[in-house]
């Protein structure tokens, strides 16, 4: 299939992109390279010949029209978005731009370009919107997200997710553009950019500097393996239903300060202090963040019981092989801290803007 992926410069993006290419499909990467697009997650596709980028802004409309109608794709992979919570706090104004208006634009370049097939190329033709379970709120000690979970969204980022999860589904009833929607738990593993809570404790830890753990680290998230992912969003577009929405996780739940401790214990083995004390003597408790929901826990089995998906790692297997991802990657990670960005901390309300 010849497949657009929108912001397939950046962590989920560069991971599925691959994963894609690796299945050979012909894949355009669409992406209008921000502070966490980063084509060096990509060297290796380089003259690749299934493989192709330009470098577009979504909330250009006449651009987005340009590069579907040039590309002719089957399937449209919408992953481009902000999606960093302590930055939609601090600066929520890009996030309704990108995420909503973004969206808005490429459902009308999408539906204009497919009203353009023929019957047979109509019929093949999907758009699938990336979302996220932060759509739905915070869970108590029990219970699960399903996909008929009302929508509660805290944040900022998870207001604008919310919008635009809206917005593919009422293309779908109201102008009949087959969209899909699926809402996964956290993400983690390789090229994911350190402002994120693993990545961030891993390169913290590496540096000597200390752990923050938000309020008492009894917050709870679902961890779902970036490839783990990536197999459910392929599994989706080529064999999902339009108008339906499936929940992926990773069956992995965990406290945050659990978490960190855990993160900890890898590095203790694979990369020991020189002062033979343990990382999690670097831990420390920092003010919480503004509205932090306390529990996200996915019921993922619909996308189970109908698309045949489970994820393939778990905590033994999947933090492990990612903490020595960023062992063996150093120069990737050094290359992002020569820029702007430091591994302070963001998402202090009383910046916002």
């Amino acid at each position: 299939m010849r497949v657009l992926v929108t912001g397939g410069a950046g962590f989920i993006g560069s991971n599925l992109v691959r994963r894609l290419i690796n299945h050979q499909h012909d894949v355009l990467n669409l992406d209008k390279l921000t502070y966490a697009g980063n084509l060096e997650s990509l060297d290796d596709l380089a003259g690749h010949r299934n493989y192709h980028f330009s470098q577009c802004d979504i909330t250009d409309l006449e651009a987005v029209k340009k590069v579907i109608g040039g590309f002719k794709p089957d399937w449209i992979m919408h992953l481009a978005a902000e999606s960093h919570v302590d930055r939609s706090i601090e600066g929520p104004r890009v996030f309704l731009e990108t995420n909503v208006i973004g969206t808005l634009n490429l459902l009308q370049a999408s539906l204009a370009f497919w009203k353009s097939l023929s019957n047979d190329d109509r019929a093949k033709f999907r758009f699938l919107h990336v979302s996220t379970d932060e759509v739905y709120g915070s869970l108590g000690d029990e219970g699960y997200f399903t996909e008929t979970t009302p929508y509660d969204p805290h944040s900022p980022y998870s207001a604008s997710k919310a919008s635009s999860d809206h917005l593919a589904r009422a293309w779908y009833h109201t102008y009949g553009l087959p969209t899909m929607v699926t809402n996964c738990s956290n993400n983690y593993g390789p090229y994911q950019f350190p402002e994120k809570l693993i990545p961030l404790m891993i390169l913290r830890a590496l540096r000597g500097e200390s752990l923050p753990v938000y309020g008492d680290g009894s917050n709870v998230r679902d961890w779902l393996y970036v490839e783990d992912h990536c197999d459910a969003l392929a599994q989706a577009v080529e064999y999902g239903r339009p108008g339906e929405t499936y929940n992926i996780g990773g069956n992995n739940e965990m406290k945050n300060i659990e978490l960190v401790k855990q993160l900890c214990v890898i590095l203790d083995e694979l990369r020991p202090r020189k002062d033979g004390q343990s990382y999690a003597n670097q831990i420390s408790f920092v003010a919480d963040r503004p509205g932090h929901d306390f529990r996200y826990a996915i019921d993922a089995s619909k996308i189970r019981d109908e698309l045949n998906w489970v994820p393939k790692q778990n905590a033994a297997t999947g933090f492990r092989s990612t903490v020595t991802w960023y062992l063996n990657h150093s120069t990737w990670c050094d290359n992002i801290l020569t820029g702007k960005y430091t591994l302070d901390r963001q998402g202090l309300a009383e910046n916002s803007n």
